[in-house]
């Protein structure tokens, strides 16, 4: 492992390069461009099958890397000489399709990943994304209820997410926990970003992350991101060097009529009538429901106040 630096200095060359994988969806493209308006100078790892989406115009500090999460010697090539990775997964098939193999997925991901950057002596810093949906999901038979916020020391309880084939939930918490562990014993200087329901161009109802939305909502946890935000705070934790652990990144709370009605007409399409039954049901269910936020991103909101984004921090 490469020395912790007191601040971002742009001295050296491997300190200004990072890596972000996977590169190719609107997150990851997002935030490969304000990496390059920041002056940092950027692996863009994307996946064999897919294109990487435009980045606003070519730029010299752009390098793309076809990699693949479960082939090692891929991602060792795409962090060659960068000082820190941005790592985010992407399931290779449509999202319909997420179901029980691709915790095993992601899981061998993770692990590939954080094995390459403990063997890449450059790397000092990983962001991980994993997602809210390794933090919410409790077992309401473990204690009693408390009326306490539920916040970055929770985590997802494997076998309720198992019982009710919460996919999304078991393949986020066993990966960020392979992750967390590959990265104590290996001495890699790692913080998780744990983000809502991200309102991307491309969002469906089939997201894997809505399994559960009805209760997401009346348990008052349903939180989404915007695109922005969620760049903002990936790099906020990535410069500032009190960052630390884990971080729920929301800036909404969906938990009122006008809310979920908004976000409805985001993930259907016009004629509801059309949608399963079960769909139309949900949709008619939060339209009547308001209920308490029940979720705190106090922590990460604490690390933002004072980041400034738009002053570039590095030099190219």
């Amino acid at each position: 492992m490469a020395p912790l630096q007191d601040e971002f200095d742009g001295s050296s060359s491997s300190f200004k390069r990072v890596c972000v994988m996977d590169a190719a969806g609107s997150f990851g493209s997002a935030l490969v461009h304000r990496l390059l308006q920041r002056g940092y100078f950027v692996h863009a790892a994307i996946n064999h099958q897919v294109e990487m989406q435009s980045m606003g115009g070519k730029s010299d500090n752009l390098r793309v890397f076809h990699t693949d999460p479960l082939d090692y010697h891929s991602i060792v090539e795409a962090l060659d000489g960068c000082y820190g990775l941005f790592y985010s997964f992407q399931p290779p098939s449509d999202q319909s399709s997420y179901d029980e193999s691709m915790a095993e997925m992601e899981i061998r991901a993770a692990h590939n990943v954080l094995e390459a950057c403990a063997q890449t002596n450059t790397i000092d810093k990983v962001v991980f994304t994993s997602s809210a949906t390794a933090v919410i999901w409790q077992d309401p038979s473990d204690s009693t209820p408390s009326s306490s916020d539920v916040d970055e020391r929770n985590w997802s309880n494997v076998t309720f997410c198992k019982k009710f084939k919460l996919w999304h939930g078991l393949s986020k918490t066993l990966a960020e926990k392979t992750a967390w562990a590959l990265a104590m014993d290996r001495g890699v200087s790692m913080v998780s970003i744990n983000a809502g329901l991200l309102l991307s161009p491309d969002l469906t109802v089939t997201h894997p992350y809505l399994k559960g939305a009805a209760e997401m909502y009346e348990d008052g946890v349903f939180v989404t991101v915007d695109l922005k935000f969620l760049v903002d705070s990936h790099i906020c934790v990535f410069e500032d060097v009190s960052a630390y652990g884990r971080y729920l990144c929301f800036n909404h709370v969906v938990n009122c009529n006008e809310d979920a009605v908004k976000l409805a007409k985001i993930l259907l399409p016009p004629d509801v009538s059309s949608l399963p039954p079960r769909l139309v049901q949900s949709c008619n269910y939060w339209e009547s429901r308001m209920v308490p936020q029940r979720i705190s991103n106090k922590k990460l909101n604490k690390l933002m106040v004072d980041f400034d984004l738009e002053v570039p921090i590095l030099s190219p």
